[in-house]
């Protein structure tokens, strides 16, 4: 969107050319309002004549005037297919200062560094972005940032561990910008637990207004583990300045609350967001900016053979207002308990969009360089919550989670279940391991939602009204209130674990902190930890939330009832195939996975005819056809070579 009346401010920028700093000033134009005139103090922190402003409010961020060797604030990266991406943070520069950005290696073998790429910072945002290609992931290398003849940030960029047996990711959203200053109590966790891989969910800021100066906040809290591991962020609603965000393909947003769908804040600012926070992913699968411009990210990053799938769960959602009846005090809350959710699930609500879905249906079939996929997104495709806000406020349904539109939840779990996907998310402040139900209970897949990493701004408690446990509660556990429910808008879920806050006014008792996923590709089993933020993870399992941590299989992302079995698919030593399972009747794909082991016996879920398909990364040999169920001791095995 474009802006007339926009304020420019003429003052000196040195324009340098090479390496070294060698400069030759002269006049450039700076922005003073680069989000236009409607919004002046848009990102005020770190635009115009930035070093003359103050920070206002009881809890400021940092400072952004810094000693000029401090000026590169962080770096973060991923590489992936023979690409390295990194974006460098730089604080606001000065007038007279480079713009020029240096990205060296450092070589081993002539013990010397070497410059691998060079850019200019981008204004407004102050962002530095690196794009290398021919990257070869098989080696660790150290890396070093350059600005000017000072300023430094090093790191290391690790080899991709398709070595290792288990794969860890730390699940991690909601960083409170009312505690400031730093984070030593999780990082210090999660430097033992070294996970291999970050993936902060949103709301790595809530400073909705001036993102740059809250950004670079979040990166000096987390940048002794952002700098020597790949790390995926995506924003969401308060990264960009909402409350609550549905984002219905970019379309302007003018409702208070934003209810109405679309974007608030001008598309300028939204994409300086996104470029902030998702430049260093993986190229996106289709770049196509969806109304107005604004730019899109989603995209999938394999690290040591895990393949994760990058969801923008929130940029094509509808907004309820107008479209939907309005059941409670705003568009998105019900407490009606008599409501029908089927009247709220009506034709032509979007979740994730054609787009992303299509997105996901291809990627569930190609498992090149994958043994096991997971999928990430902003919030939980169901409301697994009761109070919100303080413990006795109970709302019956919160339209902002993607359990609505139901149709649109279950389309999206049908494709994780495909793949025997699980969900990783956070947004909902209350760390919860749910089994999707889409049909019937338990017959989707597994989802861990992470608590808030600091949780000072929103409590949230499961808490079911009778105060009794579903139907299947899980055995032994320490919760009482586990077992079969519907959410307040119908979907099915049957709660495996919750860590509700005893005390929401006690920093100590808040229920914040992080979760840790664990892919074992051997075994085939995900173990989900949940770690309080004043936890000592060196003292062990004890110290996790009660309920956890839960060992759950990956074949368990499909939880359908299965009517029988297809003969025993025998590969020859070594050989672990994709295997794709298709009902000829209704010619719909079952699930595509990668075989454990050079064994495979086929599971199916009706007495149609199966088809049965193979291949080194996709199913493109057909090796059973019109082949009827039977029991799994009876169906025998069939001995099958791969074809080049």
């Amino acid at each position: 969107m474009q802006f007339i009346g926009r304020a420019f401010s003429i003052v000196f920028l040195a324009c340098f050319v090479g390496t070294t700093g060698n400069a030759t000033a002269k006049a450039v134009q700076v922005d003073e309002q680069p989000f236009g005139s409607e919004f002046p103090n848009l990102d005020s922190l770190a635009v115009g004549e930035w070093w003359t402003k103050k920070a206002k409010g009881q809890n400021p961020p940092p400072s952004m005037d810094v000693q000029r060797k401090e000026v590169i604030a962080f770096a973060l990266y991923t590489q992936d297919r023979g690409v390295l991406k990194m974006t460098a943070q730089l604080f606001p520069l000065k007038p007279y200062e480079s713009r020029v950005v240096r990205l060296e290696i450092f070589h081993e073998g002539d013990q010397k560094w070497v410059e691998a790429a060079k850019t200019e910072v981008v204004y407004p945002g102050w962002s530095a972005h690196f794009r290398v290609t021919s990257w070869d992931g098989t080696q660790s290398k150290r890396y070093r940032v350059l600005h000017g003849e000072a300023a430094s940030f090093e790191g290391i960029i690790r080899k991709d561990p398709i070595d290792q047996e288990t794969i860890v990711v730390a699940n991690m959203s909601c960083n409170s910008s009312r505690t400031t200053g730093l984070r030593p109590e999780i990082i210090e966790n999660l430097k033992y637990q070294n996970p291999d891989v970050l993936f902060f969910a949103g709301d790595q800021t809530y400073r909705h207004t001036e993102h740059t100066a809250g950004w670079i906040e979040f990166g000096l809290q987390f940048r002794e583990l952002l700098r020597d591991r790949p790390t995926i962020t995506i924003p969401d609603d308060h990264d960009v300045g909402h409350p609550n965000l549905w984002g219905e393909n970019g379309k302007r947003s003018t409702l208070s609350g934003n209810a109405d769908g679309g974007y608030f804040y001008p598309v300028d600012y939204v994409n300086m967001v996104q470029r902030q926070q998702t430049w260093h992913l993986p190229d996106p699968v289709d770049a196509t900016p969806v109304e107005r411009g604004i730019s899109v990210y989603f995209t999938n990053l394999r690290v040591g053979e895990v393949d994760f799938a990058i969801l923008e769960d929130r940029k094509f959602k509808t907004g309820p207002a107008g479209k939907i009846p309005q059941m409670g005090p705003r568009p998105d809350h019900i407490n009606d308990p008599s409501y029908d959710p089927k009247s709220i699930d009506v034709p032509g609500l979007e979740l994730l969009g054609s787009r992303q879905m299509k997105f996901l249906r291809d990627w569930t079939s190609d498992w090149t360089g994958a043994e096991i996929k997971a999928v990430l997104s902003q919030t939980a495709f169901c409301g697994a919550v009761h109070m919100h806000g303080g413990e006795g406020d109970r709302l019956l349904a919160d339209l902002d989670c993607n359990g609505w539109p139901q149709s649109g939840r279950n389309k999206a779990l049908e494709e994780l279940r495909r793949a025997w996907a699980i969900h990783l998310c956070g947004d909902q402040h209350l760390g919860v391991v749910v089994k999707h139900g889409i049909d019937q209970f338990g017959d989707g897949p597994f989802g861990f939602t992470s608590p808030a990493l600091v949780n000072t701004i929103y409590g949230r408690w499961w808490h079911p009204e009778d105060e009794k446990p579903g139907p299947n509660p899980v055995a032994n556990s320490p919760l009482p209130w586990t077992g079969d429910f519907k959410d307040g808008l119908g979907n099915r879920i049957s709660m495996l674990a919750y860590a509700n806050p005893p005390n929401i006014k006690n920093e100590r008792q808040r229920a914040d902190g992080y979760g840790v996923v664990r892919f074992n590709k051997r075994s085939g089993q995900i173990t989900l930890e949940c770690w309080p933020r004043f936890s000592d993870a060196k003292k062990g399992d004890a110290e996790q939330f009660a309920g956890w941590p839960i060992t759950v299989p990956v074949s368990g992302n499909d939880g359908r009832k299965i009517a029988g079995w297809l003969p025993e698919l025998v590969f020859p030593e070594g050989a672990r195939p994709v295997v794709q399972v298709t009902n000829d009747d209704t010619g719909e794909v079952l699930y595509t996975v990668r075989a454990l082991t050079n064994r495979f016996q086929p599971r199916i879920y009706s007495a149609a005819k199966h088809s049965v398909r193979i291949g080194k990364d996709s199913p493109k040999q057909l090796v059973l056809s019109a082949s009827q169920p039977t029991e799994k001791e009876r169906a025998g095995s069939v001995k099958v070579s791969l074809e080049n």
